[in-house]
């Protein structure tokens, strides 16, 4: 149990240090050299496109593993250390937010609408003589 936890917590911190790098990419007090690398790393954590897919069993995972820690690490060697600890305070800061049970529920109920409207639709215009 206490690995699981030990995995769960570091999942949340490349969570948050993922988006940090994304906010040092952006950043103009950062190096140029840091920056492209921070871009580079941020479209890859964010993105829906992985080097090895992730339906390959255990090897589509690996990149995740290796590749996503591997830049974040180097990103923050390339970036000035008192940067760094402000990018990741303000990611811990954003991904900390609480969330909006209210408009969560707005929102479902505006799917199950849209829903319920098409299938009304589908049966009128398909079943209904």
């Amino acid at each position: 149990m206490a690995f699981a936890m030990k995995l769960a917590a570091w999942a949340r911190s490349l969570k948050r240090d993922g988006y940090a790098v994304w906010l040092a990419a952006r950043d103009p007090r950062v190096p140029w050299h840091a920056k492209a690398l921070a871009a580079l790393v941020a479209a890859y954590v964010f993105s829906p496109i992985d080097l090895i897919p992730d339906f390959i069993p255990v090897v589509g995972l690996l990149d995740e593993l290796v590749v996503v820690p591997a830049g974040v690490w180097l990103v923050v060697k390339l970036i000035p250390p008192d940067l760094w600890a402000a990018h990741r305070t303000a990611a811990a800061t954003a991904t900390a937010q609480p969330t909006s049970w209210a408009a969560a529920a707005v929102f479902i109920a505006l799917w199950i609408a849209v829903a319920a409207a098409s299938g009304w639709l589908v049966y009128r215009y398909l079943f209904a003589p």
